[in-house]
């Protein structure tokens, strides 16, 4: 299986370990990845909330790149799996951006690409019985699977799972032995985009998300989402200090916990770069 692979800006700074760990795991399960060629940021929430047709040139100009190597594009980040989508949604709909757009590239290349997420890929592709079969040891953590809000929606954008009550991550985790705790917040918004300019609104929306997956049993968090994961894990002390709440919960990407369960090598993986540290966790089941 072989596809084009595009990391995406967080990927190669502050969500480096996802990357680390996808290449690991992908390389586990025998999947070729081909980093698309001269990429660039696909402008996730900045351009599209400023001009609409550079919300839309941007991801096209990868999908061309893309198409070079591949006609499947696989992207990790749910806010790029977002953009590539709606970029494909507007070339479509929308005769002055095609028109636009169609001056500058081939627009039929770019709607050819089909834009995937990784955990579609594993689920469709790879399949459960495979990925078990990869599995070299127990890792048996209870772990609450958070969607976010950009990965399943709008489903007409996204086609990706179940919008309110998606369990493609959860089944991945599940194949490998792990335990995905059913609870309600799994696709609850974590305010990734207001992180810096309303960082009051993001702190009272990640406290719900950890205090639910606290009452629901979880060992950790799994998420699939660079946004997602700096909220969930670096809030949680600026939470302690605001409600006098200390949640402590180990916040990972699903690739390293899949990897952790592949047996492979934790520096591999990039764990333990998270501000929570998992190491008394990870110590208590044996995996450390």
């Amino acid at each position: 299986m072989k596809y084009a692979y595009y990391p995406g800006c967080s990927l190669e700074g502050t969500a480096i370990d996802y990357h680390e760990s996808t290449k690991a795991i992908a390389e586990a399960l025998g999947i070729e990845l081909a980093e698309v060629p001269n990429w660039s940021c696909c402008g996730s929430t900045p351009a599209h909330c400023t001009d609409e047709l550079l919300a839309t040139a941007l991801p096209a100009k990868n999908l061309i790149a893309a198409k070079a190597i591949a006609d499947e594009m696989l992207v990790c980040c749910s806010a790029c799996f977002s953009r590539f989508k709606f970029a494909q949604k507007h070339i479509a709909e929308k005769q002055s951006i095609r028109a636009e757009i169609s001056k500058m590239m081939s627009v039929e290349d770019v709607q050819s690409v089909n834009v995937r997420h990784f955990i579609d890929v594993l689920k469709h592709d790879v399949g459960a019985e495979k990925i078990a079969e990869a599995k070299k040891r127990d890792v048996g953590l209870k772990v609450a699977c958070y969607y976010g809000c950009l990965l399943t929606r709008p489903p007409k954008v996204t086609n990706f799972d179940d919008p309110e009550e998606p369990r493609f991550m959860d089944e991945l985790l599940t194949s490998v032995g792990m335990e995905a705790v059913d609870w309600p917040h799994r696709t609850e918004c974590c305010g990734a985009s207001f992180a810096l300019t309303h960082t009051e609104i993001v702190l009272r929306l990640t406290a719900d998300i950890l205090q639910m997956a606290q009452e629901s049993g979880a060992d950790c968090i799994s998420v699939a989402c660079p946004l997602c994961h700096a909220n969930l894990d670096m809030r949680q002390e600026d939470i302690a200090k605001k409600i006098g709440i200390k949640y402590k919960i180990p916040v990972f990407y699903f690739t390293q916990l899949l990897g952790m369960a592949f047996g492979l090598d934790r520096a591999e993986l990039g764990i333990g770069r998270s501000l929570v540290s998992c190491k008394e966790l990870l110590t208590s089941k044996g995996i450390a």
